[in-house]
């Protein structure tokens, strides 16, 4: 059986609605944690450097898995694959609202970002099997939506539940709409074997394939960088807004309501910008804007919470808004025959970056004799340089399919 080739638009938004909710379940497990922060440090009677460590643990293992999924992500049914590894990925998050203490919470996270991390490169890989380059950064708009979607509802919600019932119940909980999504996908989702129809690749030879062209690197170098902006500074937020701003816990959830509404509806928008007007000069203006909300956030001073609101909005609007025409620049980056390759090594990549960066901006910030945080505006320096450094590259990229406008490649 094929992929149906092309698909009806029906069949097309059914399929990039599953995927954007198996990406909502997995971006929230890797959300809930940073606003968990203050809870984990209190309750574990650990530093900040540690929690980074705990943040870390996710995303260094995501890194590993993805070198490891990119000796055979093509040779199977994505498909099948998908619904393998999303599976294992519930378990695991199942284990983190089971885990009784610090040590078996970092353990059950690194097997959280084992399988999460490959699901986000096997989603963006199938999103764009299907969807014709023209209207991939439309599609890349609705499937990274679910970020959004993570921050103005289930980050809140979740925020919400860990007051009332303790953060174990959070998890417990995304476990179980895990459990919901997968019974979903197993409905929705067509056969996806399309890159095996000239016979699946041998192990290593699509891996050294991928890696043996230099218009990948570049792609790497690009996809690390975005990464690195933000979370030299994402993963410390919550904690800064409460010890230098002033914000209360019962604040936090509106930080993420806010954000992630005004989110969900730029998304959409900065999708159909990104198709409209070029997804490489549309990238380039939102990876310089954000170092506005970037060092605005790491400089706010003490401040009521709805300056806060306007800074943290900003912030999410364009650090989330970047990754459509960036991400969209990526997949079509990639050889078609080697894209599930090349997106797995992809996602090591990545979360590699977010695990550097996480424990970079762990060891920069510091408290005084208060409790307050200083030299996060640092580390919000550093993600102004990696966005910069990010369009030089994003320019040199060759993108597969542009055949016509500002996108066009010699």
């Amino acid at each position: 059986m094929t992929d149906p080739s092309p698909l009806s638009s029906t069949r097309e938004r059914w399929l990039l609605l599953t995927v954007a909710g198996i990406q909502f379940t997995h971006i929230l497990d890797f959300m809930i944690v940073m606003p968990l922060g203050p809870q984990f440090t209190r309750l574990f009677g650990i530093s900040d450097a540690q929690f980074g460590l705990l943040v870390s643990a996710y995303t260094l293992s995501a890194g590993a898995s993805g070198l490891l999924a990119a000796t055979y992500v093509d040779r199977f049914d994505r498909r099948t694959l998908l619904l393998w590894l999303y599976g294992l990925f519930a378990l695991a998050t199942l284990a983190c609202g089971l885990a009784p203490g610090y040590g078996f919470l970092m353990g059950a996270r690194i097997a959280a970002g084992v399988f999460g991390g490959v699901l986000s490169a096997l989603a963006q890989t199938i999103v764009a099997d299907v969807v014709p380059f023209e209207r991939r950064g439309r599609a890349m708009g609705i499937v990274m939506s679910a970020f959004s979607f993570s921050t103005v509802a289930g980050v809140p919600l979740g925020l919400w539940l860990a007051g009332w019932a303790g953060w174990h119940a959070t998890f417990i909980a995304i476990a179980m709409l895990c459990a919901v999504c997968l019974a979903g996908a197993s409905l929705t989702l067509p056969p996806l074997r399309g890159h095996l129809r000239a016979g699946p690749p041998t192990v290593w030879r699509g891996l050294v394939s991928a890696l043996a062209e230099r218009n990948h690197w570049r792609a790497f170098a690009m996809s690390a960088l975005m990464m690195f902006t933000g979370f030299t500074v994402i993963p410390f937020i919550t904690i800064y807004m409460q010890a230098n701003v002033g914000l209360g816990d019962a604040d936090i959830p509106m930080l993420y309501l806010v954000g992630g509404a005004v989110t969900l509806l730029t998304a959409r928008w900065f999708g159909r910008l990104t198709d409209r007007h070029g997804k490489v000069p549309t990238f380039s203006r939102l990876a310089l804007l954000v170092a506005l909300p970037l060092m605005a956030t790491t400089l706010l001073p003490p401040a009521p919470l709805w300056v806060a609101l306007v800074v943290s909005t900003g912030f999410f609007v364009l650090m989330s808004g970047r990754m459509i025409p960036g991400m969209a620049i990526i997949t079509s980056a990639a050889e078609p025959r080697l894209r599930g390759t090349f997106m797995a090594l992809n996602a090591a990549v990545q979360s590699a970056a977010m695990g550097l960066a996480s424990l970079v901006g762990g060891l920069i910030i510091v408290r005084d004799a208060a409790g307050r945080v200083e030299h996060y505006w640092v580390a919000g320096l550093i993600g102004v340089a990696a966005s910069c450094a990010s369009v030089a590259v994003a320019w040199r990229l060759r993108l597969h399919g542009a055949q016509q406008g500002p996108d066009r490649r010699s």
